[in-house]
């Protein structure tokens, strides 16, 4: 955990780590610890690369979350998803993994990762991954609610 002056990504030029295990997560103290809320982040671009063929893959990641002392930062956010760009992973995994290393850096009260796959093979698979408990006066937004897939309901 830093303070806001502690951060080492956000307002400086950063560039995407080479594999999603040196990728570091930054967290900033909830200015709202009292507080139950929902914080959603989207990444309705992530890439990968599947582990047998190297063809890409890509998705929308959808990160709920209801947070206990800590908030992670969006900018780190990005630079970790951004560096599943060249990673060889099947989609399960990789939204499991996001899961994990989303829950360990913020211990979060509640999470859920949804990601999102765009269909290959005619197949499209969209894998939730959440743990905790989520406070009985927070609501979970649908993900019906917009279109993350590009185009308008």
């Amino acid at each position: 955990m830093t303070s806001h002056a502690d951060l080492t990504q956000l307002g400086r030029k950063a560039k995407i780590p080479t594999t999603p295990e040196e990728a570091v997560l930054e967290t900033f103290r909830n200015p709202h610890p009292g507080a139950d809320y929902v914080i959603r982040l989207t990444a309705p671009e992530l890439t990968t690369l599947c582990p047998m063929t190297e063809q890409p893959d890509f998705a929308t990641i959808v990160v709920d979350y209801a947070p206990d002392e800590l908030l992670v930062e969006s900018k780190s956010v990005k630079l970790f998803l951004g560096s599943f760009r060249n990673h060889g992973t099947f989609h399960e995994d990789c939204t499991g993994y996001i899961h994990n290393r989303l829950k360990e850096a913020m211990e979060p009260k509640f999470i859920r990762v949804t990601g999102l796959w765009n269909a290959r093979g005619g197949i499209a698979i969209d894998v939730v991954v959440e743990s905790g408990t989520l406070p009985p006066s927070c609501t979970l937004l649908s993900l019906g609610k917009t279109s993350y897939r590009g185009g308008r309901e």
